[in-house]
């Protein structure tokens, strides 16, 4: 499999860094983040070095979201979540440029708001329609 010998997440799934290891298969890792939002704060990563989503081979894209299926099922049974944040950044706010899925356990009450993101407003309905005309196009164009 493809590796950048820059990439942190390359050397964890390598074994060269250590890790917390969560899930250890042949196409995905996952391990615990140093910088947890909540305890049990866990990463998936691909073995193969993909920036982002966009990069993701086809063949990666069903085990990929399987296991973060599973992922989030393990937070709610091993740690007692009541639930999960499933969250993913692309480029911007992406701290290492390895693609990687945040899994984080929740809980009712525990404090986390606007996680990441202010929120907006549109203008009216028409920009609304606007955004979502451009974004449609460019999805039939990019098939």
């Amino acid at each position: 499999m493809s590796r950048d010998p820059s990439c942190l997440f390359c050397a964890i799934v390598a074994g060269e860094q250590p890790s917390a290891t969560v899930l250890d298969e042949e196409l995905l890792v996952a391990f615990l983040d140093v910088r947890p939002v909540f305890k049990g704060h866990v990463l998936l990563v691909p073995r193969l070095h993909v920036e982002t989503l966009a990069d993701l081979p086809a063949a990666l894209r069903d085990p990929f979201l399987e296991a973060a299926q599973r992922l989030s099922r393990a937070v709610k049974d091993a740690l007692g979540a009541q639930g999960s944040f499933v969250a993913m950044n692309n480029t911007v706010s992406q701290s290492v440029p390895h693609l990687h899925l945040h899994v984080v356990p929740r809980t009712k009450g525990d404090g986390l708001r606007g996680f990441f993101w202010p929120r907006t407003k549109y203008a009216d309905a028409e920009e609304m329609a606007d955004y979502a005309t451009r974004l449609g196009s460019s999805l039939i164009a990019n098939g």
